[in-house]
């Protein structure tokens, strides 16, 4: 067989496909602009690099530091909001649940959670001080509240807004108590519960730099107070960089363990 002539040109003249960037990718986009932007505008003396430091000072301010400093900020950080995140998330999940399953304990606890809920985090600093000294308990304590309230409207919400017709079918299969909880509401709930735990752990990032601003001597908390005593911009800019950093990677990991966890949600709507 022979090729038709009239084909050939015709694929010639076609057009490259469109170069399209990874959708991670495009994340990267607009942080990239600030960054180069504000590079160019220091270097151009159009900005004060005493008050707004070029992005390729504060990398040289990290590499003086040196590897062990910053990673033992670092490290100190990420070990305090652990286990505060920890401490509150596990405490909210079960007053939380409480809460939604019980009219009593919601008539009784949820009036003064909502109240709690509205003291700002620096109000909590000179109280935690008082009963509990200048150590890790106060730092702890403190990042524990800051992940508590988002866990427990999460999960309160969660269980609150669960289909109704749903717990109806499910005692006319026999089920109650806590078997009703755990088979139904609890997964019902989930999605809310695990979007609570994203915004707690959010929010335990937040609360750990006014939980280290108690006597803290490592930690990037401490290291913006120190970045700041001394006038050193970069030194703060940096420790923010740093914390925007961690921040992000701790909520890309929660949010892939979300998607892990709810993709029994995904099965069900294949199913359908």
């Amino acid at each position: 067989m022979s090729a038709d002539p009239n084909a050939i040109p015709a694929l010639r003249a076609s057009p490259p496909p469109p170069l399209r960037l990874p959708r991670r990718a495009l994340g990267l986009v607009v942080p990239a602009l600030l960054l180069g932007g504000v590079e160019v505008a220091v270097r151009a003396g159009w900005v004060n690099g005493h008050l707004l430091p070029a992005p390729s000072d504060v990398v040289a301010s990290l590499l003086d530091l040196g590897a062990a400093q910053v990673g033992g900020h670092v490290v100190a950080s990420t070990l305090r909001v652990a286990i505060g995140f920890l401490i509150g998330a596990l405490a909210a999940l079960l007053v939380g649940a409480l809460v939604g399953l019980s009219r009593t304990a919601e008539a009784l606890l949820d009036p003064s959670f909502q109240a709690l809920r509205a003291i700002p985090s620096l109000a909590w600093v000179p109280l935690l001080l008082l009963w509990l000294g200048i150590d890790e308990a106060p730092k702890l304590t403190l990042i524990a509240i800051g992940a508590f309230f988002p866990v427990y409207m999460g999960t309160l919400s969660g269980i609150r807004d669960v289909d109704r017709k749903l717990v109806e079918l499910a005692r006319l299969y026999g089920l109650s108590g806590a078997t009703l909880a755990r088979r139904v509401l609890l997964p019902a709930a989930s999605p809310a519960v695990l979007t609570g735990l994203r915004n707690g752990l959010s929010l335990a990032w937040m609360f750990m730099v006014a939980a280290e601003l108690i006597a803290a001597t490592r930690g990037l908390g401490y290291l913006l107070t120190d970045g700041r005593e001394m006038g050193r911009a970069d030194l703060v800019f940096a420790a923010i960089l740093l914390l925007a950093a961690l921040g992000k990677l701790s909520d890309g990991l929660m949010q892939r363990w979300e998607q892990r966890a709810l993709a029994w949600r995904d099965s069900l709507g294949a199913a359908r």
